[in-house]
């Protein structure tokens, strides 16, 4: 075990560490990445501070190079001593834990598991603060680092401390972002110190000059090198290793029950001992004397929980027992494991024992990744499948295993990995159905991996409709709509419906497709209508599409049906919990609000998208974002958002942050940057966006006198609005004929069609082009009323930039603006407003805590600063602000 000796030359370290602990204490909690190379100190570091945190509650968890695949296993290990509080949590939370620690049957909300466990630790830390450390992050389990990174964001507000140890360079999604600290080699003053102090034989300076040199100031190598009896180390070799032959060197030393004791232990990545003493007799080993001799050894160490002196002590024990050896210790782990309560852990030993085909095993890890795929174990799904597949007789069973499991790996963001195990099936032997199968993964992953895969994705999924063809139509047509549901899902779709569409049959059943066919192949007086009846006379296809579904709900210029599917999605996200779903519903909500003016409620939406993505590790959607900044007029927020949005390189993003740009500048009155964004953000062509970018080019062409461009914009926009023939559309074609023909009837005509919708900020910006053409008309009494219309719209809303014009505007006819008091949203974060809406409306703490998976102890502090922000002192008060309420 770690002793003292090994916390040479760390002041730095355990004054940081300390000061962590002490903010907990005090209520302030905090987290703490250790970075270093194996043997560094880093478990050392650990144990010193689990040791001096004597106000503290000490839980340890780690994670398991063997155990990688098991879904929440660490968590299980961190939330296991305060369990006892499980009662106190609500019952959704409560059994959201017990799902995932396959305690119960069921699958749980993924989004709850994360916060149950913040609730969980925060209750117990009520009592007594609490220090959470966990070894070895660098394999966690793919759930379990979600978890606990959600955790460890999220305890600010806690008398919670987390410290993690992890191996360098391993990158860790989500843990990489927290606060870290890297443990370097010792000076070599501290390496001779340490040196000094073990209870070695040493032989000449020379000698201990070597081992110094090849030490590099690892404390381990110091302490574990020279009692592998041999100083003159050969070839050069990564220190990692040098240290596990010192350990092995030690191994064999023991009797052979010692030592089959240490292999038993290194395939158990529980520590139960109560389950390592049955397997042992199992085994027909002399427990007693074998566990005396292993833990005389320093090796290993029997206590409450059961462990290794160092990971690296583990990882030895397992890879230098023979195969025989690992098998016989996974059948033993395996007979001496409760089906009922570990059935998973069950089938992975009993896997990891068998080395030849076996289809009882087979089936059994089937159910299994089931199991773990309804508790959110996409990762564990995908590694039983894998070995189910490996252990299959049948090939038609195999190829079906393999692809369950490259979608498995796929849904669990391991692309390389999906795109591996679908190498290893010889495509040229599978039914036409498995190839098309096999070509649809193909051609996901590729979306998936990067930009290039834009090219490669359409084409690979189209090659797949192709072979489905003639023997199923249906699933062929299918298929391509998802190739197009997945560029859109994935921000990549410019250039993917022009591919679909050459693919596509020219005639078909009167579906989206083939709507989407005639919508190209004959225009929108011809498509509109077909895309219509395909969206309303089917509300299912929303479910396979919805992504799809919101855009082209623009592309017809229909308010109503765009704000009746994110209806739809809101419901169908909250009863299944999909995380796409939520997202994409929440995303096309902000957008529904900023096109309606509502600001406050749009922060809100996206507050909530991005509390998800930061729970899932993914990054937020970035367009709502966009949508917001550009109609605000923040300038370089939009320049920000601009920068980012470009760099994801998807094509879709990057024509939303042109369109944003254009917007700005029109706003601003630069009319000439306006135009070249409103340019490039038409030339993708893309639906929806090119709709709503003519006008903007239109408008700037119009200010820049490029009457040609202005005119050429105007009738494809009429190709567009009239088909349509809704409000919406008639109102920004009428605006646009205004400008481009200089007609006040047309001026006339957009506020007529635009006043009774709720498009409020269009509504404001006809005022605006109304009152600008009278007063250049040299009607300044006119020109007054329409502009002070759209200066008091405009500021109302919150359009900055497009208010500034109105007022600039209507100084020019003599008339000083009037000054408006700024709104509530201006004076806080996103977060912030999605709070202070959800308080006003009688949310409770606890509530407002569950949608953006906060603790409530957290969500009060955000309150707190809300009411210093705002000036008030209750919820009450917040209650009487009329912005953080919804329009009626």
């Amino acid at each position: 075990m770690p002793t003292t000796s090994s916390l040479i030359g760390r002041p730095d370290e355990i004054d940081r560490l300390l000061a962590l602990v002490r903010s907990a204490e005090r209520g302030e909690g905090g987290a703490l990445v250790l970075r270093g190379e194996a043997g560094i100190g880093k478990s050392a570091l650990l144990d010193h501070v689990e040791r001096t945190a004597e106000e503290c509650q000490r839980i340890r968890a780690s994670g398991s190079e063997f155990e990688g695949e098991m879904p929440f296993a660490a968590l299980h290990q961190l939330c296991v001593p305060v369990l006892a509080h499980l009662d106190t949590l609500s019952t959704p939370y409560r059994d959201s834990l017990l799902i995932a620690f396959g305690l119960a049957d069921g699958a749980p909300d993924p989004f709850r598991a994360g916060l149950a466990a913040l609730e969980l630790l925060a209750t117990a830390a009520a009592e007594r603060p609490l220090l959470c450390v966990i070894d070895d992050a660098h394999w966690l389990d793919a759930a379990s680092a979600r978890a606990l990174t959600f955790l460890a964001r999220r305890i600010s507000a806690e008398p919670i401390a987390m410290v993690f140890a992890a191996r360098d360079p391993e990158p860790i999604p989500g843990l990489d972002e927290l606060p870290g600290l890297t443990v370097g080699g010792l000076s070599d003053a501290h390496a001779r110190e340490l040196l000094a102090e073990q209870k070695t034989v040493m032989l000449d300076e020379r000698v201990r000059d070597r081992l110094l040199a090849e030490a590099r100031g690892n404390p381990l190598a110091l302490i574990e090198l020279p009692k592998a009896g041999g100083f003159a180390l050969p070839t050069p070799s990564p220190i990692a290793s040098r240290i596990e032959r010192s350990f092995l060197s030690r191994m064999a030393d023991l009797p052979p029950d010692a030592r089959e004791l240490l292999i038993l232990a290194s395939a158990d990545p529980t520590g139960d001992p109560g389950l390592l003493w049955a397997a042992a007799r199992q085994l027909n080993l002399d427990v007693p004397a074998a566990s005396a001799a292993a833990e005389a050894s320093g090796l290993f160490q029997f206590d409450t929980r059961a462990r290794f002196c160092h990971p690296l002590a583990r990882s030895a024990a397992y890879r230098a027992a023979e195969p025989k050896q690992r098998q016989a210790a996974h059948r033993a782990l395996a007979d001496s494991t409760d089906p009922d309560t570990a059935g998973d852990r069950r089938a992975w030993h009993r896997a990891q024992a068998t080395a030849g085909p076996d289809e009882e095993i087979a089936a059994e890890l089937e159910v299994s990744a089931s199991r773990a795929q309804a508790r959110g174990g996409v990762a564990a799904a995908a590694a039983f499948l894998e070995r189910a597949a490996a252990l299959s007789l049948d090939h038609g069973k195999q190829v079906e295993r393999t692809l369950a499991a490259a979608r498995a790996t796929l849904a669990a963001g391991r692309t390389d990995a999906a795109a591996d195990l679908l190498t290893s099936i010889d495509t040229s032997t599978l039914a036409v159905p498995q190839r098309a199968s096999a070509d649809l993964l193909r051609g996901q992953i590729a979306f998936v991996q990067g930009p290039d895969g834009a090219v490669r994705g359409p084409e690979i999924i189209l090659r797949a409709a192709q072979l489905l063809a003639d023997s199923d139509p249906g699933r062929s047509r299918e298929f391509l709509v998802a190739a197009l549901e997945m560029g859109l899902v994935v921000g990549r779709a410019a250039g993917v419906l022009d591919q679909v569409l050459a693919a596509a049959p020219p005639t078909g059943p009167p579906d989206l497709l083939t709507a989407l066919v005639r919508l190209t192949a004959e225009g929108h007086r011809a498509g509109v209508p077909a895309i219509r009846q395909a969206l309303t006379g089917d509300d299912e296809g929303w479910i396979r599409t919805p992504a799809l579904a919101t855009v082209l709900a623009g592309e017809l210029w229909d308010l109503d049906l765009h704000r009746t599917i994110v209806g739809w999605l809101e419901r169908t996200g909250q009863s299944t919990g999909s995380p796409m779903t939520v997202r994409l519903g929440l995303s096309q909500a902000a957008l529904y609000a900023v096109f309606t003016g509502n600001f406050g409620q749009a922060m809100a939406a996206i507050a909530e998208e991005e509390a998800i993505a930061d729970a899932l590790g993914d990054p937020p959607q970035l367009y709502p974002r966009v949508h917001l900044a550009a109609m605000r007029g923040r300038r370089q927020e939009v320049l920000d958002l601009f920068a980012e949005a470009t760099s994801r390189r998807t094509g879709q993003l990057t024509a939303n942050a042109h369109w944003a740009m254009a917007v700005l500048h029109n706003g601003l009155g630069e009319y000439p940057a306006a135009l070249e964004a409103a340019t490039h953000a038409i030339a993708s062509g893309d639906l929806f966006l090119t709709g709503i970018a003519l006008p903007e080019q239109i408008e700037a062409a119009v200010r820049c006198g490029e009457d040609a461009v202005a005119r050429s914009a105007l009738d494809a926009l009429a190709e567009r609005t009239e088909p349509a023939g809704t409000n919406f559309a008639r109102g920004i074609a009428a605006g646009a004929r205004a400008m481009v023909n200089d007609a006040e009837d047309e001026y006339v005509a957009a506020l007529s069609y635009l006043t009774d919708s709720p498009l409020s900020v269009q509504i404001a910006r006809a005022h605006l082009r109304y009152g600008e053409w009278l007063r250049r008309a040299g009607r300044r009494r006119d020109a007054r009323e329409q502009l002070r219309a759209a200066h008091e719209q405009l500021s109302k809303i919150g359009v900055e930039a497009f208010a500034r014009r109105a007022a600039d505007e209507l100084r020019a006819t003599g008339e000083v603006a009037r000054s408006r008091s700024s709104h509530t949203y201006d004076r806080l974060t996103m977060q912030e407003m999605h709070i202070a809406r959800e308080v006003a409306a009688g949310a409770t703490s606890k509530e407002v805590a569950t949608r953006l998976f906060l603790s409530p102890r957290t969500v009060d502090a955000h309150l707190r600063n809300i009411f210093r922000k705002l000036g008030i002192t209750s919820r009450r008060q917040l209650r009487d602000m009329p912005d953080l309420r919804d329009a009626d």
